[in-house]
């Protein structure tokens, strides 16, 4: 785990990017972006007299991966849901915290509230955001869960680290969907990951053949990032994925009940499709 520290208040730089992006809808049907724009930009909305943010990493990067011939999901839903696995963690944080300082107020965010987590995790000096927009870090690459927790405590802060994507543009190139509509901005309505997650119409038909054997999610752009080649495998039993799912191949992935759903991903954050939102999926890649 990684950890970086900033003073917590109004995130002006970030106003445009966002604003920009949900008048162009390339949030799609992910209305909840729309939702509590000031608290999004300014975590002393969330917590009274909030005074830092604490930035945290985790790895989801597996020692193990899928079988070639399967249909794919995103590594990070290869273990147990990481919003509660984290949230146990930050919970432990804070009360070590306390323990050792005293009566200090926060609050811990997975993910499950209106937080700029990529904004603050840069803002925190733990990496760069790259042009796939997603967090970079020159030692392990991106494959990292982002949490926070915003405290009423003032602390050492750190300082943002440069941009290390140079001339590279592997992930624009390889997106195949070209959600990654220029350097450093995502249409999150064209990515792989809204399609198949987010999206609760039919999937269009206009895409067909265009989402490379991804079921659940997709790593493309983080797969052909160059810093990960230094991404290590995680050391959290949590993330593990069920031994059955690494060996699933195409035919297993189209026949796949409700039952064995059940039992492959309890607690896994492939849930959130339910079953028959995955079967939706698999069936478009046929």
């Amino acid at each position: 785990m990684s950890c970086g520290i900033s003073k917590a208040g109004f995130l002006e730089e970030e106003v445009p990017r966002l604003e920009d992006w949900l008048n162009k809808n390339q949030h799609g049907q992910m209305v909840y972006m729309e939702n509590h724009f000031d608290k999004r930009l300014d975590p002393t909305l969330l917590v009274d007299d909030a005074k830092s943010v604490v930035s945290l990493l985790l790895n989801y990067y597996p020692s193990d991966t899928q079988i070639s011939d399967s249909f794919k999901i995103s590594k990070y839903a290869y273990g147990q849901d990481y919003h509660f696995v984290i949230k146990e963690k930050l919970k432990e944080l804070l009360h070590s915290i306390q323990e050792n300082i005293g009566a200090v107020s926060g609050r811990a965010f997975v993910d499950s509230a209106p937080v700029l987590d990529k904004a603050w995790a840069a803002k925190s000096g733990l990496g760069w955001i790259g042009k796939n927009s997603n967090l970079l870090t020159q030692k392990v690459g991106s494959f990292y869960f982002i949490a926070e927790l915003i405290l009423d405590l003032e602390l050492d802060y750190d300082y943002a680290v440069t941009d290390h994507c140079g001339n590279c543009t592997a992930c624009i190139d390889a997106c195949p969907t070209e959600a990654i509509i220029e350097p450093y901005k995502v249409n999150g309505s064209k990515c792989i990951s809204y399609y198949t997650i987010e999206l609760k119409d039919n999937l269009p038909m206009e895409m067909k053949g265009s989402f490379d054997d991804w079921a659940f999610g997709c790593d493309i752009c983080q797969d052909v990032c160059p810093w990960n080649r230094f991404s290590k495998p995680h050391k959290e039993p949590l993330f593990n994925p069920n031994p059955d799912l690494l060996s699933l191949t195409k035919k297993d992935w189209e026949e796949i009940t409700e039952e064995t759903f059940k039992v492959v991903f309890k607690n896994s954050p492939i849930k959130r499709t339910k079953f028959s939102g995955l079967k939706r999926n698999i069936d478009f890649l046929k």
